[in-house]
């Protein structure tokens, strides 16, 4: 998922999204280890999306973004 489709959603929905993130990578990890997965690479994309709900997280604690706001994009200038 885009980052931009990330910061439209609330901290709530984020939450929920990581919880299942991290449940699907646990068991690919289990997967993994016990046997040979359909697609290896699956666990890379889903490390990937954890890290970028968490900088989407961390931005929005910090202050640099806040969550649920659409952002101006640069094409109606």
């Amino acid at each position: 998922m885009k980052p931009y489709k990330l910061r439209e959603m609330n901290r709530e929905e984020l939450l929920q999204r990581r919880g299942e993130l991290t449940e699907e990578l646990f068991n690919l990890r289990f997967a993994s280890a016990t046997r040979s997965l359909d697609n290896p690479l699956r666990l890379r994309t889903v490390r990937k999306e954890v890290a970028r709900i968490d900088t989407v997280l961390r931005e929005d604690e910090i202050g640099i973004r806040k969550l649920g706001v659409e952002e101006a994009t640069s094409e109606g200038a």
